[in-house]
């Protein structure tokens, strides 16, 4: 049984492989029945609106519509009413969407929620101290004071564009009870996606092919080589009856599902993260979180479904390039040190003109007067510190 904060509940399955690509099903002993899951069909790009004037432009392709029961009694799953046999789907045209707000309740339903997949967690990292320097010291530009980070712009691709992840997806072996799975690209953890029902991972299963990777799972799955797959195996001596052979068959899976879960997926599930919570929804809570950004390790956003015990009903990740980690570590310092300069220089081990430098590569230019940034680029091109 996985025991690791973001799977409790959750069991780990041997993996399939597929190039570079390993999927790892997750398998729950008991459904969840008092909330349930269905997608609906976006087409083509969309805006949505983040309140208080402000918005963002992205290509959304589905939404996620949660239906819950206040009493605890099984929730069917919307797509199992009468309908044509497609999913629920928007009225198509030609222009972009305009969708209101990350995740709101629907219209005439109080039990019903629909929310962007994954944009809860972007938005989280998009919004990282967004509002700019709290304190206007003398190097900081008047737009950085009176617009903060706006724009922020972040890029990602499409699954369809990481080699190899489409065939996976489609030859993958769904497994009785499986209610999520673990993407690993060049046995790297990419992401993870869990549901509360088995019959509504058999729907939603398709949606992976639509969702979100960060351009490091791009690079691992282009360029690294084909994987090796785990192949158990059960030494003939002590084995007599079908029992044995059962028992050493349950061994060999139970080793696999703790290495797997200590090891190789130890990125995500062993990090600390730093939670919010969204809206509440009866006894179950949606939330996103966010890493501690530390440079050079696995750092995951995410969002998730909890229960009042905080077991996770629905769980959906994405991987931060190293690049994204940067600059969530140096938004995150420079606000912790009250956006002074030199305090944060001090506190990363570097001069201020390296911090400058730092600035300028990670995006972040715009926010240092224009002359202050050519005085600390004339100091970098003398090494005068």
């Amino acid at each position: 049984m996985t025991t690791h904060g973001l799977l409790d509940g959750l069991e780990t399955r041997p993996s399939q492989v597929w190039g570079a690509v390993r999927l790892v099903p997750l398998v729950r002993a008991e459904a969840i029945h008092d909330l349930r899951l269905h997608p609906r069909i976006h087409d083509g790009p969309g805006e949505v609106d983040l309140g208080r004037g402000r918005s963002h432009c992205s290509y959304i392709p589905h939404s996620f519509v949660a239906d819950w029961t206040g009493d605890g009694s099984p929730a069917a799953a919307y797509g199992t009413q009468l309908t044509d046999g497609q999913p629920e789907r928007d009225s198509w045209t030609a222009r972009p969407h305009f969708h209101r707000r990350m995740a709101r309740r629907e219209d005439r339903h109080r039990h019903r929620l629909r929310f962007l997949p994954l944009h809860l967690a972007l938005e989280g990292y998009l919004a990282l101290h967004f509002g700019g320097p709290a304190v206007a010291w003398e190097e900081w530009s008047r737009r950085a004071l009176r617009q903060g980070l706006s724009p922020r712009v972040e890029a990602a691709c499409l699954s369809t564009e990481v080699p190899g992840l489409a065939d996976a997806l489609r030859v993958f072996e769904i497994h009785p009870g499986q209610c999520g799975v673990l993407v690993h690209l060049a046995d790297a953890p990419a992401a993870a996606f869990v549901v509360p029902h088995p019959d509504d991972y058999r729907t939603l299963h398709p949606t992976l092919l639509q969702d979100l990777y960060g351009d490091l799972v791009h690079h691992y799955a282009t360029l690294m080589p084909p994987v090796t797959d785990f192949t158990a195996h059960i030494p003939d001596t002590g084995i007599r009856t079908l029992a044995d052979l059962r028992k050493a068959a349950a061994e060999q899976t139970a080793r696999w599902a703790d290495f797997h879960d200590t090891t190789m997926a130890a990125g995500l599930l062993g990090r600390p993260s730093t939670w919010q919570q969204v809206r509440r929804m009866g006894r179950f809570t949606l939330s996103r979180f966010l890493p501690p950004f530390r440079p050079k390790q696995d750092n995951h956003i995410g969002e998730a479904i909890t229960d009042e015990n905080g077991r996770t009903v629905y769980l959906k990740t994405f991987r931060l390039s190293e690049s994204q980690v940067r600059r969530g570590h140096l938004l995150t310092q420079l606000a912790a040190h009250d956006w002074h300069l030199a305090t944060t220089a001090t506190a990363l081990g570097l001069t201020g003109p390296q911090l400058a430098l730092r600035l300028e590569t990670s995006g972040f230019a715009h926010l240092l007067r224009q002359d202050v940034l050519d005085h600390y680029r004339k100091r970098n091109r003398t090494g005068n510190p």
